[in-house]
């Protein structure tokens, strides 16, 4: 069964757990059903593949991997670092996602 989550596409998140601690970047994928999400530039590995129709030449390439949506926190730029967020209804009945820690809204529409 897929599970809402608060981040989505797009958003720019810190990863909180794992070998890339630390290290910032958009998400590039949200993958609902299994939890992860992939992060540009994040948990980046070296794949050998056979030579296709897409990659004629084959060879050793790198690229990103899954990363479980529980290490990875969004990051709010007012307050320079990991955030957890919330949801607010406007005056105009909108449902917005908010920064919990400085109060910011999030969704520039």
């Amino acid at each position: 069964m897929a599970v809402k989550y608060k981040l989505k596409k797009d958003d720019e998140v810190v990863v909180i757990a794992g070998k890339d601690k630390g290290k910032t970047g958009k998400i590039l994928k949200v993958d609902r059903k299994k939890g992860k999400v992939i992060v540009e530039n994040v948990n980046v590995v070296k794949r050998h593949m056979k030579p296709n129709p897409l990659n004629p030449d084959g060879g050793i390439i790198e690229k990103e991997m899954p990363v479980d949506i529980s290490n990875v926190m969004y990051f709010c730029k007012k307050c320079d670092k990991g955030v957890r967020l919330g949801y607010k209804l406007l005056d105009d009945g909108k449902k917005q996602r908010f920064c919990k820690s400085c109060g910011e809204i999030v969704d520039k529409d």
